[in-house]
Formats: structure tokens, C-alpha cells, sequence
């Protein structure tokens, strides 16, 4: 029994350790500030929360089921790869080249009240949690991981089923975290500051999303034997 509990620990931190890297809360952080210039801090707070809580729901479901879903609608890791690195461009377009702000139009102050009652923009899922944090990597990682320990006879069943929540809530109270420190970043750049960063992540978003798709053609191609990169 004691063995077991040191195989959870164990297990608990080499799964925190690699996908928090993976994860990079960082990024999220960056692009929650480039998404939500004109949310308050408690919608930006609000924001935080529901995105740790998907991630944490997708960690869990990707340790449970990652394998039988991508095998039933039958999809790759290319395939989620290459998914995800279009996700991530469109992103990255709109955040280097916003649209017009409702505020420096001509016609603000005559839809001020229809502005003001329209839903606020929900970002926690799309893209906060997915692909952001809980991306494509992450996911592959996740599900080649869970096919080692499997395979491992050495470690026992329970563990194997127990080991996914704690790491998974970990995971997400260290997103959360993060998150939580946007509004005090917003406060220090302002809102030039943050328009400027928003750009930034723009043009870092879209060079991720082409390397995503890169790796996804590459993945496809060495599949076939072709290894395009090889002298």
C-alpha cells in the first residue's frame, strides 16, 4: 500500500512536471490580456475561473477517453494537430488585426445602449482552455503518456485511475493562478500597453499555428517513409 502511494506521488509530479512546459500558462496569460481589453476584472476573474475549470474537464477526459474518441471519429494526432494550428492562426489574425473598436465609431453613441446590453464575449473554452492550454500537444502528450503507464505492470490499477485528478487539478490551479495575475498586468501596461502586447501574441500566435500545421504534414509524411527534412 505504501509503494502504491509513493507510485500516485510519483506519478502525480512527472505528469505536473511535463505538462506544465506544455500547457505554458504563460501564453495564456498573454492572450487573455490581448482578448479582453474591455472586460472589468471580475469578468476577466470570472474568465480565469471557467477556463481552469475546462481545462482541468478536458485533462480528465483526454486521461479517460483521449485514446477511444480520437479512435471512434477517427482522427490522428497530424489530423488534431493540423485542427489545431488553424484555431490558433484565426486568433492570431484577429489579434494582430483587431476590428474597429464599437467606440471609435461614428455611430457609438447611438448604439451605446444596444452595446451595453449585448452578452459579453465568452473566451474561457475558445481559446482560453482549448487550444491554448489544453492544446494539441498537450493532448498528444497526455494520451502517449497514458499508453506508457498502461503498459507498465508494475504500477497499480487504482493508481493508474486516481493519478489523472490530482494532476489535472494541479494543472489547473496553477492556470488559474496565472490567469488571476492578469488584472494586476493590466493595471501596470494599461491600455496601450496591452494593445501593444495583443499584436504581439498576434504575430507569435500565428507563427505557432504554422508550426503546428508544419508538424502535422511532417507527422503525415513520415507515415509514408517521406522524411523531407533528412540530408
Amino acid at each position: 500500500m505504501l509503494q502504491d502511494v509513493l507510485d500516485l506521488f510519483r506519478l502525480t509530479a512527472l505528469g505536473v512536471t511535463v505538462i506544465v512546459p506544455l500547457a505554458n500558462p504563460l501564453t495564456t496569460v498573454a492572450l487573455l490580456l490581448g482578448l479582453s481589453g474591455q472586460m472589468t476584472a471580475a469578468e476577466r476573474n470570472e474568465q480565469a475561473l471557467k477556463a481552469s475549470i475546462y481545462v482541468c474537464c478536458i485533462m480528465l477526459v483526454t486521461f479517460y477517453a483521449g485514446q477511444i474518441v480520437m479512435s471512434l471519429f477517427g482522427i490522428s494526432i497530424p489530423g488534431l494537430r493540423i485542427a489545431g494550428g488553424l484555431i490558433v492562426f484565426v486568433i492570431g489574425f484577429r489579434m494582430l488585426f483587431p476590428q474597429q473598436s464599437p467606440q471609435e465609431s461614428t455611430e457609438a453613441e447611438l448604439k451605446s445602449v444596444e452595446m451595453g446590453r449585448r452578452k459579453k464575449p465568452d473566451i474561457a473554452f475558445v481559446p482560453l482552455a482549448l487550444p491554448s492550454t489544453a492544446g494539441p500537444g498537450t493532448m498528444a502528450m497526455i494520451i502517449t503518456s497514458t499508453s506508457a503507464v498502461i503498459t507498465d505492470t508494475s504500477i497499480s490499477t487504482w493508481v493508474y485511475l486516481v493519478a489523472p485528478f490530482p494532476i489535472s487539478i494541479i494543472v489547473s490551479l496553477i492556470l488559474w493562478g496565472c490567469l488571476r495575475s492578469a488584472n494586476w498586468i493590466m493595471r501596470l501596461f494599461g491600455n496601450s500597453g496591452i494593445d501593444a502586447i495583443s499584436r504581439v501574441m498576434g504575430f507569435l500566435l500565428i507563427c505557432m499555428a504554422v508550426q503546428f500545421a508544419i508538424n502535422g504534414v511532417l507527422d503525415i509524411l513520415n507515415k509514408f517513409g517521406i522524411h523531407p527534412l533528412s540530408g
